[in-house]
């Protein structure tokens, strides 16, 4: 009976054990998960910015050639009027 008891005991030891080091593991596979996670979004976040930034010089760039084409447009309707 003793024996049976010592192999319960023993059993439950090794399933703590076996349970204790699983959960070390997944643990670390999280924290692996997260960094992997925040960086991809650290990275996803600068590219955006990169994104608008650059939206942002072609549109200052558009602006600005339409705006240099509307009054040479209004010159050339001037000129138009008078003749």
């Amino acid at each position: 009976m003793v024996e049976v008891w010592a192999a319960i005991a023993g059993a439950s030891v090794g399933a703590c054990a076996l349970a204790a080091k699983s959960a070390g593991r997944e643990s670390q596979q999280g924290r692996d998960s997260l960094v992997r996670l925040t960086s991809s979004v650290d990275n996803l976040s600068a590219q955006v910015d990169l994104f608008r930034r650059e939206q942002t010089a072609i549109s200052t760039e558009v602006f600005a050639r339409l705006s240099d084409a509307e009054r040479a447009i209004a010159r050339l309707e001037g000129i138009q009027d008078r003749h």
